[in-house]
């Protein structure tokens, strides 16, 4: 738009400077058939008036004069043509100092005429023979015309690149719009992928971009396979570790008497050790899981509704009840046995701390992220021992059951994914856990 603009610009000033020039020939002629017909004498100056029709008519548009120059600087009119009547041409202050400047030269200006009609003045100094002091001689016409030519030109140039520049403009709009479709279909596509709405790039390209959905389906297949390899891995180390603690755990059982005392810390260190296999094999399956696993969309909901029904059967005896709520359409960007691990730790123990009720709320917060809230009327925790609460094998009661590991894993996995796990205190008395997750789109 900046070319089209100074394209303008320079049209038009081309133009008036054409129509300026056409003028100032004119003018040079008229200045000519002045020098031409006057004489001089060192006490007179005479000027007839030329055969020149508009000069004769009064007002016509073109006018000429002779002056001289006082010895104030100012100039003084010796003769000038009938057209002018009672007028004259004006003059400028700086003038005649140009003029001396310029001596022989003609100079051009801008001025205004005896009717208030826009002139251009053409004026020279001349010495002529039989006079020592310098002549000024000055011709005028109306530019009127050329004036409106000018605006004229200009209004259609204008007019003309305006429509120019929209074209281009709209030009240029369906080129991106219809020329780039596949690019911008390929970007859905991929965001897709990444949302969890689809698995691969199914649709058929132009030939230009086709080798890139190619690739890009290549890669995701890899990283799939590298998912599963790693997944097979993580199973294949999880079953060589936990057989032999569960034998030394079995053998451990079987000890008593003497042995008794030997039995039980080989029991206590290997549930520990079990304990601490199971934490960091869940942690390297999430992040490699995290890591690689586009296209993942576990609906919340169903698992929320999995694990309230399985946790309030394994709590029966303390008459659990667990009120959650959760969008049908909300989902979690990542995979089924994450998801349950975090909220299965989370959810049990809130359970295991609470008197009779646990509350579960779920729900997008329109930023990429979904937001499950977990809290129970229990004991609650203090707020200076929440932080500890999530430390690997933190266990804030030693008669309580388990490792101590629950919190430790929910945070864990939950940072895996990019999330964040707080604690606070709950209106219902206990204590609220607080998951902030990567959400799905549907």
């Amino acid at each position: 738009m900046g070319a089209l603009i100074a394209t303008g610009m320079v049209l038009t000033s081309q133009f008036q400077e054409s129509g300026l020039r056409r003028l100032g020939g004119v003018l040079n002629t008229t200045i000519d058939s002045v020098i031409l017909a006057t004489t001089a004498s060192p006490t007179a100056v005479v000027t007839p008036q030329i055969l020149d029709q508009r000069t004769l008519e009064t007002f016509s548009g073109k006018y000429w004069s002779v002056a001289e120059q006082t010895p104030d600087g100012s100039l003084k009119v010796i003769t000038r043509s009938l057209s002018i009547w009672d007028g004259e041409i004006t003059v400028p202050a700086e003038l005649p100092d140009r003029l001396q400047d310029a001596f022989g030269q003609t100079i051009t200006y801008n001025a205004t005429g005896p009717k208030g009609e826009p002139l251009r003045v053409a004026a020279t100094i001349k010495t002529l023979p039989g006079r020592e002091a310098p002549i000024i001689f000055l011709a005028a016409i109306d530019r009127s015309a050329i004036d409106a030519d000018t605006r004229d030109f200009a209004r259609v140039t204008w007019i003309s690149l305006g429509l120019l520049g929209l074209g281009l403009v709209t030009a240029v709009f369906l080129q991106v719009q219809v020329g780039l479709r596949p690019l911008f279909d390929l970007k859905q596509e991929i965001a897709n992928v990444s949302q969890g709405k689809s698995a691969r790039i199914e649709r058929a390209y132009p030939t230009e971009i086709a080798p890139l959905a190619e690739q890009l389906n290549q890669l995701l297949d890899h990283n799939q396979e590298v998912v599963e390899r790693q997944r097979t891995h993580v199973g294949n180390l999880a079953h060589a570790l936990k057989t032999p603690l569960s034998v030394m755990l079995a053998e451990a059982g079987d000890l008593s008497g003497d042995r008794a005392a030997l039995a039980e810390i080989v029991r206590r260190q290997s549930e520990v050790m079990k304990g601490q296999v199971d934490h960091h094999l869940r942690r390297a399956r999430a992040a490699a899981r995290a890591a690689h696993g586009l296209g993942e969309r576990t609906p919340v909901a169903e698992v929320l509704d999995e694990m309230a029904v399985m946790l309030e059967r394994v709590f029966q005896s303390k008459g659990v009840e667990i009120d959650w709520r959760a969008p049908d359409e909300l989902g979690f960007l990542g995979e089924r046995q994450d998801l349950q691990e975090i909220l299965g730790n989370l959810i049990e123990n809130a359970c295991k701390w609470s008197k009779r009720r646990v509350r579960i709320s779920a729900g997008a917060n329109g930023l990429g992220q979904m937001i499950v809230v977990v809290e129970d009327d229990g004991p609650g925790l203090p707020e200076d021992q929440r932080e500890a609460a999530m430390k690997r094998g933190a266990r804030m009661d030693e008669e309580a059951p388990g490792s101590g590991l629950g919190l430790s894993i929910v945070d864990d996995l939950t940072r895996a994914y990019g999330g964040r796990l707080t604690l606070a205190a709950s209106d219902m008395g206990g204590l609220k856990a607080m998951l902030e997750l990567p959400a799905a789109e549907r």
